[in-house]
């Protein structure tokens, strides 16, 4: 069967293996949910988009991050979909697996914890340049920042789920207000003349002061515009804990995907016209650049300062929690070793949630390399956004009668849109940084290696995401018969 287990692959769980790894269900409604997709992304929007335009300049930029947004906003619209039909903390490889298989699953699942486990370490980094150039309690950036940063909010996520989303709704909130509240200020000094002030490149196709670099630098800043979307479409890891999955998730889904688009744009055009794009496009903390340029701190720029360590902490903390669901899920089905999903008494995986933080830690403590360690993410992330658009395009050409409370705008069509600007996009990864995509594919081997020869054969019969797909298949077989 394409989408169901042997009995060669799949072994039976009994009552107490799933009671020993549950979570808490009920813990987060629509608005939690939605400051989760926030969260994810919000850091993003203080630094390290801007690095694209020293690779595409203003227009290529620009035009970037409009196709990933469309792809983002394609992507959760699928997302919103397949979270209403499977509600379960696999997120993106559960879909993947009742639609691509065991081997989908994986691959899906996988490219998921490249990104998840990656990236908190990458952000752990750029918390420590925070607290340096504050110069908060004379600290300086190193691996004692970095081990305070995994060892308070790891152990604010096993205190329980609903305090920890409810904690990231607070940073949250506060790093979009100083967004908005940045881009009045910045806008008060717009001008359009900035906004194309990067030389231009005249041995590149196409260039011109709008795209000063050609039109392979749209191609290029492909994985920059995705920085003010990067991570939304960890929603649905939160399925099994939330209130009323079926509703809440779709709508968690849209309105973070609104709110993303608006701050994307505000930020962008508030950064680059206030300054210009010369002047921050290799800046660490544009926004502050772009308020002051060389000159001295305004109260204003202070502000905003603060509060990119208030989005750093936010992304930090949902990214975290994002990572053990994901190999939570993966654990319990019996992709990974089964000890990594079991939960404590207040039904978080503390080995899910351990284990990555130390991984996490001892990358960012050993290589200090955030900006290298975010291009793997992305890389990871481009994979799995590949896989889960395939996923829906499958589901719906396999499954058309399949119960949907929310269908997808558009259907195939957006999902299609989705899938081929995610390819795209992983292939844009290699003109950024080679070593980072080469780093990743190798991770990727080792773990394929384990899951052909050993986990694709110990899976768990009785896990959410595996019952999804043998139901399929027996119904399947079913309707052949």
């Amino acid at each position: 069967m394409a989408q169901g287990t042997t009995s060669r692959e799949s072994s039976p769980a009994d009552d107490a293996y799933l009671k020993a790894r549950t979570l808490r269900r009920g813990s987060a409604g629509w608005l939690l949910l939605t400051g989760l997709g926030v969260a994810y992304v919000v850091s993003g929007d203080f630094s390290g988009w801007n690095i694209g335009l020293a690779k595409g300049g203003f227009g290529g930029l620009a035009i970037a991050t409009l196709l990933m947004g469309v792809m983002y906003a394609c992507l959760v619209f699928a997302l919103a979909e397949l979270s209403a039909i499977l509600p379960t903390a696999g997120g993106g490889y559960g879909f993947a697996r009742r639609a691509l298989g065991t081997w989908g699953g994986f691959l899906t699942g996988t490219a998921i914890l490249i990104e998840y486990i990656l990236a908190p370490a990458a952000i752990s980094i750029f918390i420590g340049d925070y607290v340096e150039s504050l110069g908060l309690f004379g600290l300086e950036s190193g691996w004692p920042v970095y081990l305070a940063c995994f060892a308070i909010f790891i152990g604010i996520h096993l205190w329980g789920v609903g305090e920890a989303l409810r904690f990231s709704l607070i940073v949250t909130a506060i790093a979009v207000a100083a967004l908005l509240i940045f881009a009045v200020g910045a806008f008060t000094d717009f001008s359009t003349s900035n906004l194309d002030d990067i030389p231009v490149d005249k041995d590149a196709l196409g260039s011109g002061s709008w795209l000063p670099f050609g039109l392979l630098g749209i191609w290029a800043a492909f994985p920059f515009g995705m920085w003010f979307f990067l991570g939304v479409e960890g929603v649905p890891l939160a399925a099994e804990e939330a209130k009323d999955p079926v509703r809440s998730m779709p709508r968690a889904l849209a309105i973070s995907m609104a709110i993303l688009v608006l701050l994307a744009v505000v930020t962008f055009f508030a950064s680059t016209g206030a300054r210009g794009s010369a002047a921050i496009q290799e800046a660490g903390n544009p926004l502050v650049v772009a308020l002051q340029g060389n000159g001295d701190p305004t109260p204003l720029s202070r502000f905003v300062n603060y509060a990119g360590l208030a989005g750093l902490v936010a992304s930090f903390f949902s990214l975290i929690y994002a990572g053990s669901r994901q190999l939570f899920a993966l654990s319990r089905a019996g992709y990974l070793p089964r000890f990594l999903s079991l939960t404590s008494r207040r039904k978080s995986p503390y080995l899910g949630l351990l284990i990555p933080g130390a991984i996490g830690f001892a990358l960012a403590a050993g290589t200090g390399n955030g900006a290298r360690m975010l291009n793997i993410a992305v890389f990871g992330a481009t994979i799995s956004y590949a896989l889960m658009a395939l996923s829906h395009i499958v589901l719906r050409r396999r499954e058309p009668d399949l119960e949907r409370p929310y269908r997808t705008p558009g259907g195939v069509l957006t999902s299609s849109v989705a899938f081929v600007l995610a390819l795209s996009a992983l292939v844009a990864t290699f003109l950024v940084d080679k070593d980072a995509a080469f780093i990743a594919l190798g991770v990727y081997a080792v773990a394929l290696a384990y899951f052909a020869i050993y986990s694709r054969h110990h899976l768990v019969a009785r896990a959410p995401e595996e019952e999804f797909a043998a139901l399929a298949a027996a119904e399947a077989e079913l309707e052949r018969n």
